[in-house]
């Protein structure tokens, strides 16, 4: 398998992306990012940061993820102390030895509980011969103790907790990475973008409505789609997507992506 670094870098310049670009749609410093790239994991923060960067940074690149960070931590995390205890054919012994010490002696114990019961049997006898007689006994009056009720504590309900509402509106920004004729028409069936031909580096307002469709010339194309950013498949000819809240980008069928505009 190619280094990682190798990875990352030759497919984001393949892509022909800035590492300006890369540092503001990920939030991730340009020099972490080199970082990454260069291997050079001493320069970031700690082990967990360099997998959660690692797995952000080929998100966007669109890579598999997991296959990174698994590659991440078989070649460069340290196992933990424990993995490297040694356990020699003396540890069995070494333990009898401890639960030995460990063992009380029975026999002076047993002297000890012996002398409390001969000494409480002596006060009892001392007790009994000692006493008044028993009929100048008053007699005992034995309090009978009335149970009082117990509060049945009543268990406390716990709080269901909210679902998080479905969103309704989606915010779109599209940028071209290299010239690309674009028509974009919201849900109401109006052109907030009207056939416009974007150079490379160029982008569109951010719009916000229940629905976009797009008409794109090709697939030199960047969409940020609420906070998320995707890539337009280049299949060397127009192009259509959808777009929803809280979905990916759908691509048109030809008959709906040729409605919208004309390439």
């Amino acid at each position: 398998m190619p280094e990682i670094g190798e990875t990352l870098r030759e497919t984001r310049m393949r892509r022909r992306i800035d590492m300006t670009e890369v540092e503001a749609a990920t939030k991730i410093r340009a020099k972490y990012l080199r970082a990454l790239e260069n291997e050079e994991w001493d320069l970031l923060p700690g082990p967990t940061f360099v997998k959660t960067f690692l797995r952000t940074y080929a998100e966007y690149l669109e890579l598999d993820p997991r296959l990174l960070v698994e590659e991440y931590r078989q070649r460069y995390e340290r196992p933990s102390t424990q993995d490297l205890t040694p356990f020699g054919p003396g540890m069995g012994s070494q333990r009898r030895r401890r639960r030995q010490r460990q063992r009380a002696p029975v026999g002076p114990l047993l002297v000890v509980l012996f002398g409390v019961v001969a000494l409480l049997g002596a006060l009892y006898l001392l007790g009994t011969w000692g006493g008044d007689d028993p009929e100048n006994e008053a007699p005992n009056t034995v309090a009978t103790a009335t149970p009082s009720a117990t509060a049945t504590a009543t268990p406390k309900k716990r709080a269901t907790p909210k679902k998080k509402a479905a969103p309704t509106r989606v915010t779109l920004k599209l940028t071209a990475t290299d010239a690309v004729f674009v028509c974009l028409v919201d849900a109401t069936g109006k052109p907030v973008v009207d056939g416009v031909n974007l150079t490379r580096g160029q982008s569109t307002k951010s719009f916000r409505s229940q629905r976009f469709r797009a008409n794109l010339g090709n697939g030199n194309v960047r969409m940020n789609v609420s906070g998320k950013t995707y890539r337009a498949s280049d299949i060397g000819q127009p192009i259509g997507y959808e777009f929803r809240p809280g979905k990916r980008p759908r691509r048109l069928a030809e008959s709906v992506r040729v409605g919208l505009c004309a390439t």
